[in-house]
C-alpha cells in the first residue's frame, strides 16, 4: 500500500524554487501520475536544472522507460533550446557508422504539452544514471583512479572525434558540469527500483496550490553485480555546428586561450576543455583558478596561470588578435597588466596521482592538448591513440 507523500514547508524554497531566477509561471506543473503526450506516465522526478525539471517516465505504449526534460517557458533561452534541437536533428542526417556515435546521448523525440501559461517543449532521451561527477565522489579520495579516467577518456574521446571529424561539431561545454557527462543505465532493475520506491514512499512534496506541487528529486540506486552503464556526453545546448567560429564560449575556467582573445575558434577549443576536465576528475581541483587577489574572476590571472604552465607564446601568435597586446608586449614578453604576476606553476608538480615513466607519460599527454596554437593540438582520434592511452577500456 502506498504511503502519503511527506509535506515539506511552504514557507522554505525548495528544489528548483532554490534558483535565483526562478519563476514560477515558466515551468510546467508536472504530476507524479499524469499522461504526458497521451504516451508517457510519470514515475518521479530525476532532478531539475536552470531551465527545466526532468523526469522518470514509462512509455504506456511499448513499456518501456524514458527520461522526458520539461523545458521553461523562458524565451530569452530559446536559443540554447533551438541549438539542442538543431544538433540532433543534424547528427541524426549524416546515418554515420562512426564508432564515436554511440557514446553521444541520443534524443528519442520531441513533444509539446499546455500549462497553466503556454507551451512547454519536451525532449525524449534514453534514462541516464549518475554523473561522472557522482561516480568520482563514490571514491573516498574524490578522483577517479587510473583506469576509471582512461576508461572516461576513452568513451569521451570517441564521442568527440565523431563530433568533430564526421559531424563537425563544437561541444563548447567540457567541464565538470553534472549533465555533461553520465553513465548509460546497463542494469534495468534500476529503474523498476525507482519506480516500486516512488510508489511505496513517495519523494518529499510541496503543495503550491491546486495546480502546482513541487516533488522532490530521487536517485537511480546501485547497479546490481557492478553492472556499471558506459560514459557519454551529454547536453548540446551550447553546440555550434560548422568548423570555424567566433564569440564567446565555455565555462570561464575551462576557456580556451584564442576564446579569451576574441580570436576564430573551432574543434580544438573542446580539446583544450578536455586537458583542464582531467584535473577534475583526476586530482579534484581545477587546474585553473583565474581569480585576481580579491577573489574575482579576472581574465589576465587565467592568461598568467597559462603562460606559468606552457610558457610565453611565440610572436606570430600574439600578431593573431589585438587582445594579446594588452597582455604581452611587440617582443611577446608578460607586461605585468595592473600588477599581475606570472605565478610559480609547473604541471609536474600539479599532478600528484602519478610518478615515473608513467607520470611523464601522462604530461606528454596533456601537453599534447594545452597548446597556445589550435592547430598544434592534438585531435580527439590522435589522443586515443597516444602511449599514455594504452589499455583504455574500448
Amino acid at each position: 500500500m502506498s504511503l502519503a507523500t511527506a509535506k515539506m514547508d511552504p514557507g522554505q524554497p525548495f528544489e528548483e524554487e532554490r534558483l535565483p531566477w526562478y519563476n514560477p509561471d515558466k515551468f510546467y506543473p508536472v504530476r507524479i501520475g499524469e499522461i504526458l503526450d497521451s504516451s508517457y506516465k510519470v514515475l518521479g522526478k530525476l532532478g531539475y536544472g536552470a531551465y527545466s525539471t526532468v523526469w522518470l517516465c514509462r512509455n504506456t505504449r511499448d513499456v518501456g522507460f524514458v527520461a522526458i526534460k520539461v523545458c521553461t517557458r523562458d524565451f530569452d533561452r530559446s536559443a540554447r533550446i533551438h541549438r539542442e534541437l538543431q544538433f540532433y536533428k543534424h547528427v541524426s542526417s549524416l546515418n554515420s557508422q562512426h564508432h564515436g556515435q554511440s557514446f553521444v546521448r541520443g534524443l528519442l523525440g520531441t513533444f509539446e504539452i499546455t500549462g497553466p501559461t503556454g507551451q512547454h517543449l519536451c525532449l525524449v532521451h534514453p534514462p541516464m544514471h549518475m554523473t561522472i561527477q557522482e561516480l568520482q565522489y563514490r571514491n573516498q579520495s574524490h578522483r577517479l583512479n587510473e583506469p576509471l579516467l582512461k576508461w572516461t577518456l576513452s568513451n569521451l574521446l570517441n564521442a568527440l572525434s565523431f563530433l568533430h571529424d564526421e559531424a563537425k561539431v563544437v561541444h563548447t561545454e567540457l567541464d565538470i558540469n553534472p549533465s555533461n557527462i553520465m553513465l548509460t543505465v546497463a542494469d534495468e532493475s534500476v529503474l523498476h527500483d525507482f519506480e516500486k520506491a516512488e510508489a511505496e514512499k513517495p519523494s518529499p512534496a510541496k503543495v503550491i496550490d491546486d495546480v502546482r506541487t513541487i516533488y522532490g528529486s530521487r536517485k537511480l540506486g546501485l547497479p546490481r553485480d557492478s553492472l556499471w552503464g558506459q560514459p557519454v556526453l551529454c547536453d548540446f545546448g551550447e553546440a555550434r555546428i560548422g568548423k570555424s567560429h567566433r564569440g564567446l564560449i565555455q565555462p570561464d575556467l575551462y576557456r580556451a586561450p584564442e576564446v579569451l582573445f576574441e580570436m576564430e575558434w573551432s574543434s580544438s577549443a573542446d580539446i583544450w576543455n578536455v586537458a583542464a576536465l582531467i584535473w577534475d576528475l583526476f586530482e579534484n581541483r581545477h587546474l585553473f583558478n583565474a581569480i585576481d587577489e580579491n577573489l574575482q574572476p579576472s581574465a589576465t590571472h587565467h592568461v598568467a596561470e597559462m603562460v606559468a604552465y606552457l610558457g610565453l607564446p611565440y610572436p606570430e601568435y600574439i600578431q593573431r588578435s589585438e587582445i594579446t597586446k594588452k597582455v604581452f608586449d611587440e617582443q611577446g614578453r608578460w607586461k605585468g597588466a595592473g600588477g599581475t604576476v606570472v605565478p610559480q606553476l609547473s604541471l609536474e608538480e600539479s599532478i600528484s596521482a602519478l610518478d615515473g615513466e608513467t607520470k611523464e607519460q601522462f604530461l606528454n599527454f596533456i601537453r599534447s592538448m594545452l597548446k597556445w596554437s589550435p592547430e598544434k593540438r592534438k585531435q580527439a582520434s590522435e589522443l586515443l591513440q597516444d602511449p599514455w592511452m594504452t589499455g583504455a577500456i574500448p
